[in-house]
């Protein structure tokens, strides 16, 4: 049985186009190398490397910046210890109407207070403006690096300008040092995030983040062992460009810098729209969808990679429709809200219900000196989370 599914697994006809084998593979010219799945296993304890480092660098230079630009740790308010709640808390954050009612008669607190001490437990969980900071700043450093290597590669590659060319003579391409030093370097950054998305900031599209994360290594695995190296590249280059972006205008939010957050996220937004909605459909996609059919022609790695391909695309849609409501806000509030994504409270629904109650003369009361609140989610008048 084992064979079998072995056999299965590493069939010639499932990951090369027909007359192609992996013996063909295993010889290449003299000063020639191929693409082998057993490079990729570096990546393993390099995503353990890459995880180390970013918590030095978090913590000798991020945390260090965020003291320079005033953005302070904070120490939430801490809810009244009571083990009957907790337990409740950890089993749902966010109890229904009627666990409330039935907590209520329990222990004889009024709903209100209820609402009130699991809004306070929340927030006790919920990450400092600081830990955003260096998370945000970790990431811009790794997208910006990675993203000048690969473009010094790229750059000089002609199947960037001409991505016919990703095709000629394959499978039968030789890998240079750069591109395995690039494709190394986004799979142990993809499985670090991976298992970090766990303990980092979580947001309202954590199963989508999930899913991204998982086609990400599914696809730059795939396409190094049977060496679609060219159009891999090209896939995470555009990736990359937009992210940088993004994660500028989070570091200056963080920093309540709104004018630089506000273009930043104007450049996001263009940059986003032109790598992911029209470079990478129409460019990156299409070669790889109708050039490869002509060239190489089909087969079931060819389906799969083309599918994984797809979901990304349309994880990016998903993606521009959330970056599209706060563009659409910006126009309406005069400036860029919080990332639709972002899963950072002020209160819980029920509080914000109880405050439409209020009389006006307590609505409409200033809070903390004006609209610009704090950066922990407690107004919409920020930039991304």
């Amino acid at each position: 049985m084992t064979s079998y599914i072995s056999a299965w697994i590493w069939s010639e006809r499932f990951w090369f186009p027909e007359n192609v084998t992996w013996a063909d593979l295993e010889r290449p010219p003299p000063g020639v190398e191929y693409p082998r799945l057993g490079h990729l296993m570096y990546a393993f304890p390099l995503a353990v490397g890459v995880f180390l480092l970013r918590l030095l660098f978090e913590r000798l230079v991020a945390k260090p910046c965020a003291h320079i630009l005033q953005i302070q740790a904070g120490v939430p308010r801490r809810a009244q210890p009571n083990d009957v709640l907790e337990r409740v808390y950890q089993s749902k954050m966010s109890p229904d109407t009627r666990q409330l009612d039935g907590l209520s008669k329990q222990l004889d607190w009024d709903v209100r207070k209820l609402q009130r001490w699991f809004r306070i437990r929340r927030n006790q969980d919920r990450p400092s403006t600081q830990i955003k900071f260096c998370e945000s700043m970790w990431r811009f450093t790794f997208y910006s690096g990675i993203f000048i290597y690969a473009m010094q590669h790229l750059w000089v590659s002609p199947w960037m300008w001409d991505v016919r060319k990703c095709w000629h003579n394959y499978p039968f391409q030789a890998i240079s040092s750069g591109q395995y030093n690039y494709y190394v370097a986004e799979l142990a950054f993809y499985w670090s995030l991976m298992f970090s998305q766990f303990i980092d900031i979580k947001r309202k599209d954590f199963v989508i983040m999930l899913v991204h994360h998982l086609a990400t290594i599914m696809l730059i695995t795939f396409s190094y062992t049977n060496n679609m190296i060219r159009a891999g590249t090209l896939v995470m280059v555009v990736h990359d460009a937009s992210d940088i972006f993004l994660e500028a205008a989070k570091l200056a939010n963080y920093a309540k810098y709104q004018r630089l957050c506000d273009g930043l996220f104007v450049v996001f937004s263009i940059s986003f729209f032109i790598s992911r909605l029209v470079i990478y459909p129409f460019w990156i996609v299409y070669t790889v969808l109708i050039d490869s059919w002509e060239i190489i022609g089909p087969y079931r790695a060819w389906w799969l990679l083309n599918g994984l391909l797809l979901v990304l695309q349309t994880l990016h849609i998903i993606w521009f429709y959330l970056i599209a409501r706060i563009a659409i806000k910006a126009i309406f509030k005069g400036k860029v809200s919080k990332d639709d994504r972002s899963d950072i409270e002020s209160s819980s629904d029920e509080e914000m219900n109880s405050n439409n109650r209020k009389t006006p003369s307590q609505t409409l009361k200033p809070k903390d000196g004006g609209h610009t609140g704090n950066l922990n989610g407690e107004t919409h008048d920020h930039c991304v989370q």
